[in-house]
């Protein structure tokens, strides 16, 4: 069985990126970029990309360090705490998972540029308001020895401003995963708002031509290649959601040692001392789900639904657990903007949609369990 402890290089990891992250990007550069009008800062990204972030999943020979998905984790949990608003699931965790799965060499130079940080990726497969990939819509037709693609894709985060698009279609022979640089012909995208100030996109796509060389993997077999990645996906976006429940609980914490009444401070009233208890509670054993979840990844990646589902459902539950007493605790100011909690909520009310809900997850396991 494997550890659930940190191994010393992954601790070693999680502790630099703390330090960077509190000091690069801490929660008040998400309200500048927010208040600037902006969801992404290219100079951040390249700083994590010069420190090897970028590459914990990419091999050696590729650029990368090729730490693995625990370690991936404890990068992700690291940005979720700071609500550090980076490519990094998109680039580093889901594109890079895909591109190992294709193998060859220009997989190997699309994985160094995403080390170097010369181009970043976004994921192309919602077309309705829930994670259904096995649902989808989008048209590929055959056009010689080619592709037309038509159709819409919402909610595709990081696709305003990545550089390729990773695209789910159907053609005649079943779902088919593109790649296709952002600036196609035929391609419009159209930026979503979101509440958590993040970059997500509408895109349509009018009869963009695709060729051969843009499939990933088999034509009609992309869930072959596509299923892995998303649930490197699942497990690190869980992963930062915990650090997003540990970042909201340190605040609320700090804040019942500070504030007082009736001359004694709030922290010392015991209602509230068990409710941060449970709270404490619920994100240790989270973290160990997370945890466990990066280890099957790592080791044994064809049996990691049911680790990845119980992890990404729990993160969900645990986070949202983390800012309602969040803003509960701090009061009538929790739901102010000056305060920097709403941020935490809104970003876990995002995080909880992407990749699959509470519920898709939590019916996951249940299947798998025989339930």
């Amino acid at each position: 069985m494997s550890t659930l402890v940190k191994t010393e290089d992954e601790a070693m990891l999680a502790d630099s990126a703390r330090g960077f992250l509190d000091d690069a990007a801490p929660v008040r550069a998400l309200r500048d970029l927010r208040d600037s009008g902006r969801a992404y800062d290219p100079a951040l990204w390249k700083r994590i990309c010069d420190m090897g972030w970028a590459g914990v999943l990419i091999p050696e020979e590729a650029g990368g360090v090729d730490m693995g998905h625990a370690a991936a984790g404890m990068l992700a949990h690291e940005m979720g705490r700071t609500l550090a608003s980076t490519p990094f699931l998109s680039s580093a965790v889901i594109a890079v998972t895909i591109l190992r799965r294709i193998g060859g060499e220009r997989a190997k130079s699309a994985m160094a540029a995403i080390a170097s940080g010369e181009l970043t990726y976004a994921l192309a497969i919602d077309e309705a308001h829930k994670f259904a990939p096995e649902a989808t819509t989008m048209s590929a037709e055959r056009q010689g020895n080619g592709f037309r693609l038509s159709g819409d894709k919402c909610f595709v985060v990081d696709g305003g401003f990545a550089d390729r698009l990773l695209v789910l279609a159907r053609t005649e022979s079943g779902l088919t995963l593109f790649e296709l640089p952002s600036d196609r012909t035929g391609i419009t995208r159209t930026a979503q708002d979101m509440i958590d100030s993040r970059d997500a996109a509408r895109i349509a796509f009018e009869d963009v031509e695709a060729t051969g060389d843009d499939v990933l993997g088999q034509v009609g077999d992309a869930m072959t290649i596509l299923k892995p990645a998303l649930e490197a996906g699942q497990a690190a976006l869980a992963a930062e959601m915990s650090g997003l429940a540990a970042g909201a609980f340190d605040m609320t914490l700090g804040y019942l040692k500070e504030r007082k009444q009736f001359g004694q401070p709030i922290g010392s009233f015991q209602a509230l001392q068990h409710r941060a208890a449970h709270l404490w509670c619920e994100i240790e054993v989270t973290a160990s789900a997370i945890l466990n979840a990066g280890r099957v990844l790592d080791g044994n990646p064809d049996e990691a639904t049911l680790a990845v589902s119980l992890a990404k459902a729990r993160a969900t539950s645990t986070a949202q657990l983390a800012v309602m007493e969040g803003v509960q605790m701090h009061g009538g100011i929790g739901m102010t903007d000056e305060y920097d909690m709403g941020f935490y909520m809104k970003r876990a009310r995002v995080s909880a949609e992407w990749l699959g809900d509470y519920g898709y997850h939590a019916e996951q396991v249940a299947a798998l369990r025989g339930i």
